[in-house]
């Protein structure tokens, strides 16, 4: 490893440990992650609760809150702390407008999310986050864990003169990339939008590698061919350096709740013919500061 690899990952798994009076915090990974307990999630959270829930979301990034037994209201209300509520695109047909529902039968051949990703990057204003509820997970041992990546750290261990390259220029996100040549379903909104390479985090004002397989389609500052080649180098920053991740084991009625501007995921789908149910909320984000 590169020195300046080591003093980008010496930053994060150095932080002195912190402590909570309302919550216990286990973190997942020194880099990423973090197992939250002492919460009702089916019950209003006090002033101080909600702001150390805040503030252990943007130090961790991907909190995990097992054992909840919620409502969809419970869920919104929840979301609705860290901001407005997101409708799903395309609006479900029936049921709430707010509410994905996240269903893999035993017949799927696919899964979507099955690949790294950030949802909805291609919207002017990508989300702030989402919180998914899964309350039937496939059976013991068949997989179906969720992989979550921390793109502030895998901005950091860049080189320095590949990450000056990088802050100068923009990427355009495309709907229609995550569709693989298929059509979209009837009444997707298919959105197309230029955001910066990379970004600053709006509450850390940390910088954040911006392009993610599924959605990002080409940096308009450079030709064709060296648009391909360097994507498709950063597309494999992640799959490529397993420290920048950790990895959630669903069980029965856990709630995930992500950082979508400064971390991507990836639903394995290793668990066929099992299936597994939940609901995801979103939270509309802001727009995206280089």
């Amino acid at each position: 490893m590169e020195s300046y690899e080591l003093e980008a990952l010496a930053r994060v798994t150095t932080r002195p440990a912190k402590e909570y009076r309302t919550l216990e915090v286990a973190p997942l990974t020194p880099v990423i992650g973090a197992e939250v307990s002492g919460v009702d999630l089916s019950r209003e959270l006090s002033e101080e609760q909600l702001a150390e829930v805040k503030e252990v979301f943007l130090d961790h990034h991907v909190l995990v809150f097992r054992d909840q037994v919620l409502t969809q209201e419970d869920h919104k209300r929840f979301a609705g702390h860290f901001g407005e509520l997101r409708p799903v695109n395309p609006p479900p047909p029936e049921g709430d407008p707010y509410v994905l529902e996240i269903s893999t039968t035993a017949e799927a051949a696919n899964v979507a999310g099955n690949g790294w990703h950030a949802d909805g990057t291609a919207d002017v204003e990508p989300s702030l986050g989402s919180m998914l509820y899964l309350t039937r997970v496939p059976e013991p041992g068949s997989g179906g864990d969720t992989l979550f990546a921390n793109m502030h750290l895998a901005y950091e261990m860049l080189s320095p003169a590949l990450r000056s390259l990088l802050d100068g220029v923009t990427a355009v996100h495309d709907g229609l990339v995550a569709f693989q040549g298929q059509t979209p379903p009837p009444g997707y909104v298919v959105p197309k939008s230029e955001h910066p390479l990379v970004v600053r985090h709006p509450e850390t004002d940390r910088r954040i590698l911006y392009v993610n397989r599924a959605y990002t389609a080409r940096i308009p500052q450079l030709s064709s061919d060296e648009s391909r080649a360097l994507l498709d180098m950063l597309f494999d920053v992640v799959p490529n350096r397993p420290l920048l991740s950790c990895r959630v084991r669903w069980t029965p009625n856990t709630l995930v709740f992500w950082d979508n501007r400064c971390v991507q995921h990836h639903a394995t789908y290793d668990y066929y013919p099992y299936s597994r149910y939940g609901q995801r909320v979103a939270i509309n984000g802001g727009p995206l500061k280089g």
